[in-house]
C-alpha cells in the first residue's frame, strides 16, 4: 500500500552536539528541556486518543480485548501497561495483552532481526485467536517496524480496529492503521535515541487509553481504585482506607470487611446489599 512521504524525524540529528563534553547538570537540565516538550506533543494527540477510546469500550463491553504490539523499547512499554491492568483494576490478564518481538526473552534482551520479521507478529495475534471484536494498537516511534506494520497490515485486512502510536506522521504503520496517533516529539537529545521522549510520550498515551478504558468500564469508583487486587500490605492498607471513608466503618471493621470479600467493590456491594 502507497503512503505519504514523511521525514523520519526520530533519525533526524540532535539538537544538542559535543555531549561529552558537557557536565552532569548541563546534560541534565537539557535532557529536562527536551522532556518538556513530550506533554505538549502528547496534548496535541488527544482528539485521536479520545476517538480510540470511544471505539475500545464497547468492544470490550462485547467481549474484546486490546493487543498492543511493539519490539523493543515500545514492546516493552505496552507489556507493562498490560501487565498493569489485572493488579490496578482487578481484570483478568487476558483483556489486555502485551506482544513483543522476540517474545519475552526480548523483555530484557534484545533479540535479532526479531523486529524485521514480516510474518510473527500476525502469527502471534492469530495463536491468541484475535476476531473482530479486539483492537489491535501497533506501538513504534518510527512508524517503520515491520513486525508490527505487517501485523496491522493483516488485521486491518481481516475487519480488525487498528490504531497505532509512533513519532513519525504519515509513517507506513499509520497507512495500516484506521485510528494513527501520531505524536510529534522532535529528535532524541542522542540521535535515534528513541527510548527517550518517544518512550516517554508512548508511555503516557498508553495510560491515558488504558485508564480511561478502565473507568469507562466501571472499575473505578469516584477516584479510588475499587477494584485492585490485594497483593500487598501496602494495597490492603489502601483498601480498608476507602472503605472506612466510604462507608463509615472503624478500621478494624473496614479490614475484616476487606479481606472477607476480597476487594473494596465487593466489599461495598456486601455491605449495601446490591450483590
Amino acid at each position: 500500500m502507497d503512503t505519504p512521504a514523511f521525514i523520519n524525524i526520530t533519525e533526524q540529528p540532535s539538537p544538542y552536539d559535543d555531549l561529552e563534553k558537557k557536565s552532569v547538570r548541563e546534560l541534565l537540565e537539557d535532557i529536562n528541556t527536551e522532556d518538556r516538550k513530550v506533554a505538549e506533543a502528547v496534548r496535541q494527540t488527544i482528539p485521536q486518543i479520545e476517538k480510540l477510546v470511544n471505539e475500545i469500550v464497547p468492544r470490550m463491553k462485547q467481549g474484546g480485548r486490546i493487543f498492543y504490539i511493539g519490539a523493543g523499547t515500545s514492546g516493552r512499554l505496552g507489556v507493562l501497561d498490560a501487565s498493569e491492568i489485572p493488579p490496578t483494576f482487578g481484570m483478568p490478564p487476558t483483556l489486555v495483552i502485551g506482544l513483543i518481538a522476540g517474545g519475552d526473552t526480548a523483555l530484557r534482551h534484545p533479540v535479532e532481526k526479531a523486529e524485521d520479521d514480516t510474518q510473527r507478529g500476525w502469527q502471534e495475534l492469530t495463536e491468541h485467536n484475535v476476531t473482530s471484536k479486539d483492537i489491535v494498537i501497533g506501538i513504534a516511534a518510527s512508524g517503520q517496524t515491520p513486525y508490527v506494520v505487517s501485523a496491522l497490515h493483516e488485521a486491518r485486512e481481516r475487519g480488525i480496529l487498528t490504531a497505532c502510536i509512533t513519532s513519525n506522521p504519515g509513517s507506513p504503520m499509520a497507512a495500516e492503521a484506521d485510528i494513527p496517533i501520531e505524536m510529534v516529539v522532535g529528535p532524541e537529545f542522542v540521535t535515534g535515541s528513541s527510548r527517550m521522549k518517544s518512550g516517554t510520550g508512548q508511555k503516557m498515551i498508553l495510560n491515558m487509553i488504558s485508564t480511561c478504558v478502565m473507568i469507562r468500564l466501571g472499575r473505578v469508583k469516584g477516584n479510588k481504585m475499587v477494584n485492585m487486587q490485594l497483593t500487598n500490605q501496602k494495597l490492603i492498607d489502601r483498601g480498608t482506607r476507602i472503605l472506612v471513608e466510604e462507608l463509615g466503618l472503624d478500621y478494624g471493621k473496614a479490614h475484616a470487611l476487606l479481606l472477607m470479600h476480597g476487594s473494596v467493590q465487593a466489599a461495598i456491594d456486601a455491605c449495601r446489599g446490591t450483590t
